[in-house]
C-alpha cells in the first residue's frame, strides 16, 4: 500500500521516514519530495508498505502525531488515475 505523508519537517529525510513507519512492518520504499529548483523539502513524502494491514495500522497511529516538531498527515494515497478523477477542474476567473 502507498501511503501519502504530509506537513513534514523540512529537515525529515527519507530515511526518517523509512524508520518512522517500520516499527509497522516493513517498508518497500520511502521518500521525501524535494523542490528540483531550490533543493528544499517539499514538506511531503510516500512510503510504501508491503502489508496492508500493517500500513492501514500505521496511517491510524500515525496520522495527526508530532514528528520532528511538526503534526503530520497520514493517509492511503491514491492511484494517479483515481487522483486525477477526483481533482476538481482549475476556474480562471475573468477579470
Amino acid at each position: 500500500m502507498n501511503i501519502f505523508v504530509a506537513k513534514l519537517s523540512a529537515s525529515t529525510t527519507s530515511e526518517d521516514l523509512q524508520t518512522l513507519f517500520s516499527r509497522f512492518g516493513e517498508v518497500i520504499s520511502s521518500k521525501v519530495i524535494m523542490d528540483k529548483t531550490t533543493g528544499f523539502s517539499k514538506r511531503y513524502g510516500f512510503v510504501e508498505m508491503k502489508n496492508d494491514d500493517e500500513a492501514r495500522e500505521a496511517i491510524k497511529e500515525l496520522n495527526e502525531t508530532d514528528f520532528g516538531n511538526s503534526v503530520i498527515v497520514v493517509k492511503e494515497s491514491l492511484p494517479k488515475e483515481e487522483y486525477d478523477q477526483n481533482r476538481k477542474p482549475f476556474k480562471k476567473r475573468n477579470p
